[in-house]
C-alpha cells in the first residue's frame, strides 16, 4: 500500500491510499502524520489503520499530481519538528562518483586514498553487521527542517549564492517518534536530495554547506520494507527534451550498509528521539548528473521514477533572487 497527501477540489487536505493501481480517498483522514500518530499510539500497522478507517471513493492520483494538488507524502503541523538528514557513501559505486567530482584522472592515479574512499571502504568492511553487532557509522549530514521541502511538482529553489543546483536521486526513509521515544518507520519514498556540488568540490569540508538546500520527496509513501533491489531512472528535461538520463540503484543489494545500520547510527542520538518529531532520512546515491559534466539551468526539470514507488517525482529548478542578510545588535 502507498499513501499520498493532497488537497481536494474544495481546497481541503486529504489522504489517498493506492493499492493495485487503484487510488482511493481515506475516510476522515487529513494527514499521514495524524494517522501515523494514532497507529503508533495504538500499536497497530499504518496500513491496517487505513483499512480500518475505510476508503471513501476513488480518486485520480495522476490528475491530482498534474493539477499541482499533491503535497509531500508526510509533513508536520510545526515544520521545525521535521528533520531532514542523510547519509553518503552508502551505495556501491558512490565512492567512485564522489572521487570523480573531487579529483582528475591523473590525480587519482598519483594520490593516496581520499577520505571519501576511506569512508566507503569502512562501509564495505563493516556496514552490514551480523545479528547483535554494531556496524561502522556512515557519513552523515543535516539538510534542514520542514521549511525546505518542495512538494512533488513544485519548483526546487536554489539560493542566489549557490554555485550549482544538482539533483541526487535517492530513497528516503520516513519516521515518526512515538510518545515513549521509540522511532517508528512509516515506509519509504523517492527523494531528490538537491545539493550544490560545485561548493562541495572546492573542499570536502564544505559538504555541510552544500547540503543546506531545499529537497523534495514523494509523491507516494511506500509502506512496509524497502525492496532489496531498487532500479529506477533519473533524468533532466530542458524545454521538454531529455538532456541527461541514467539509471540509479538502491536497496540493500546495491548498498554497502544495511538500512538497520543506517537507522541505528541516526537514532542512537537522543536528540533524534523526541516524541512527536518526524524524520526524513535520505539514504544516498551513486548517480549524479554533475559527475557527468551536466550543469542545470533555471527551468530544467528533474524526473526520478521507479515503478515500485508509484508516481514519478518531478521538480523544476528555480533560483532565488539575491537577498541582504543583516545581523542587528540588541
Amino acid at each position: 500500500m502507498n499513501l499520498i497527501q493532497y488537497t481536494d477540489e474544495a481546497g481541503k487536505r486529504a489522504v489517498g491510499a493506492i493499492e493495485g493501481g487503484t487510488a482511493s480517498r481515506v475516510a476522515g483522514a487529513e494527514s499521514v502524520y495524524a494517522l501515523a500518530s494514532e497507529a503508533a499510539r495504538r500499536g497497530v500497522r499504518l496500513s491496517a489503520l487505513v483499512l480500518e478507517k475505510g476508503l471513501a471513493g476513488k480518486i485520480d492520483a495522476k490528475a491530482i499530481l498534474a493539477e499541482g494538488r499533491v503535497l509531500a507524502p508526510v509533513d508536520h503541523p510545526d515544520p521545525a519538528h521535521l528533520y531532514i538528514t542523510g547519509t553518503g557513501l552508502t551505495h556501491l559505486g558512490s565512492a567512485s562518483t564522489r572521487d570523480a567530482m573531487h579529483k582528475s584522472n591523473q590525480a587519482q592515479a598519483e594520490a593516496p586514498l581520499t577520505d571519501s574512499m576511506k569512508m566507503f571502504r569502512m562501509g564495505l568492511e563493516g556496514g552490514k553487521p551480523g545479528p547483535g553487532e554494531t556496524g561502522v557509522q556512515p557519513e552523515w549530514f543535516y539538510k534542514g527542517n520542514g521549511t525546505v521541502v518542495a512538494a512533488p511538482g513544485a519548483p526546487i529553489p536554489s539560493p542566489a549564492f549557490a554555485k550549482d543546483a544538482g539533483e541526487e536521486p535517492e530513497i528516503a526513509g520516513i519516521y515518526l517518534i512515538g510518545e515513549d521515544g521509540t522511532p517508528h518507520r512509516l515506509g519509504f519514498a523517492l527523494g531528490n536530495e538537491f545539493s550544490d556540488h560545485v561548493t562541495e568540490r572546492v573542499n570536502y569540508l564544505f559538504l555541510a554547506h552544500s547540503k543546506l538546500r531545499f529537497c523534495s520527496f514523494g509523491p507516494e509513501l511506500r509502506l512496509g520494507e524497502l525492496p532489496r533491489g531498487v532500479s529506477g531512472m533519473s533524468r533532466i528535461l530542458r524545454d521538454g527534451k531529455v538532456v541527461w538520463e541514467k539509471p540509479f540503484l538502491s536497496g540493500e543489494d546495491n548498498m554497502s550498509h544495511t538500512i538497520a545500520n543506517l537507522e541505528y547510527h541516526h537514532f542512537k542520538y537522543r536528540l533524534f528521539r523526541k516524541p512527536g518529531d518526524l524524520h526524513v532520512h535520505m539514504f544516498g546515491t551513486a548517480t549524479l548528473s554533475f559527475a557527468d559534466g551536466i550543469r542545470t539551468e533555471p527551468g530544467d526539470v528533474f524526473e526520478i521514477e521507479e515503478s515500485q514507488f508509484g508516481l514519478p517525482l518531478r521538480n523544476a529548478v528555480a533560483w532565488d533572487a539575491p537577498e541582504e542578510v543583516v545581523v542587528r545588535m540588541l
